[in-house]
């Protein structure tokens, strides 16, 4: 078990009303959050070449389980970036079947929460917040030539997800990632360390769409199975903690290396795609506390995350091939 302190962060607090927590001396020390993270609705890339004219791919996102990240919340602007590229972005609020997917091009499952996790309550047990009828359904639709994409940030969001993304071949840890010094945990993927994969989703269609730099915010940490293949790899002295309540952190929480493991993969399944994701805020734009300070896409450590965004839906659309 490794020791050493926490420092709080802002990039993917509690709700409002909660409590994070983390370690003063002997003992846990709990502080109320001032402010939680809200979307930038200021935010909107310049798309010189949009993807699709007119009515592009149906782009159904996930908001029938108890989802952290929505259309009109903290998801507001992974909608408008869609739309820019021509996508028809529309909420899902019903139970995931056949009938519920058929017409959709991609799903999108940000942060769905099991009920019983809903409304601040981030602690064990998660259970998952897929029924296995549901399960079955995206399984099923993928298969048969759907795209799914899957982004399950720190606990409790991977234990939500963990059912649904290994029948995929995706199994996740249900923790935070954080450095060796505990620390630090935004992370930043690049070629040149190597923990950046070359992809042909990261290759873009062309120079302009190249990927040389992905940021991440915290998150969890994941394996994938083969044929899946590794986007975004953690680095050596990684740490995944795993507290029993979200924030809670002390020097009994479990924890595990995360060297080599994943926060970014894609996975070819059957005539479908899947591309999974371990933290969320990457996605978004969003602002946080009193001095408003920028988290996802608009900050300024992340120039190239909305491009990011932008392949990853252009290879679940087949705009990008499978693979090299």
């Amino acid at each position: 078990m490794r020791r050493g302190p926490i420092a709080r962060r802002s990039a993917l607090p509690l709700l409002a009303a909660g409590l994070v927590s983390f370690p003063l001396a002997a003992g846990l020390v709990s502080f109320p959050l001032a402010a939680q993270q809200v979307a930038d609705t200021a935010f909107a890339p310049r798309i010189a070449a949009p993807a699709y004219a007119g009515n592009g791919p149906v782009v159904l996102l996930d908001e029938a389980h108890n989802n952290f990240h929505t259309l009109d919340g903290r998801y507001l602007v992974f909608g408008k970036v869609l739309r820019l590229d021509g996508y028809q972005v529309r909420p899902s609020r019903t139970a995931f079947s056949a009938g519920a997917l058929a017409g959709a091009r991609v799903l999108v499952i940000a942060n769905a929460l099991h009920a019983s996790n809903a409304g601040g309550k981030w602690e064990l047990p998660t259970p998952s917040a897929f029924t296995s009828a549901e399960i079955a359904a995206v399984r099923d639709w993928v298969q048969g030539g759907g795209s799914l994409l899957l982004v399950a940030d720190h606990m409790p969001f991977p234990g939500a997800a963990g059912a649904l993304a290994a029948a995929f071949g995706i199994h996740m840890r249900n923790g935070f990632a954080y450095d060796s010094t505990r620390k630090v945990s935004k992370f930043t993927f690049t070629r040149r360390s190597g923990r950046l994969a070359s992809h042909p989703l990261t290759d873009g269609r062309s120079a302009a769409e190249r990927i040389d730099s992905v940021v991440a915010f915290t998150g969890q940490a994941f394996t994938v199975d083969a044929p899946g293949r590794a986007l975004m790899t953690l680095a050596p002295g990684t740490t995944v903690l795993e507290p029993r309540v979200a924030w809670q952190f002390d020097d009994q929480t479990p924890s595990e290396s995360g060297a080599g493991l994943l926060q970014g993969a894609v996975v070819a399944f059957g005539s479908g795609r899947v591309a999974v994701f371990g933290e969320a805020a990457m996605f978004s734009a969003q602002v946080t506390g009193a001095q408003r300070s920028p988290m996802g896409m608009n900050d300024p450590v992340a120039p190239q995350n909305a491009q990011f965004l932008l392949n990853v839906m252009h290879w679940l659309t087949g705009l990008i091939p499978l693979d090299k």
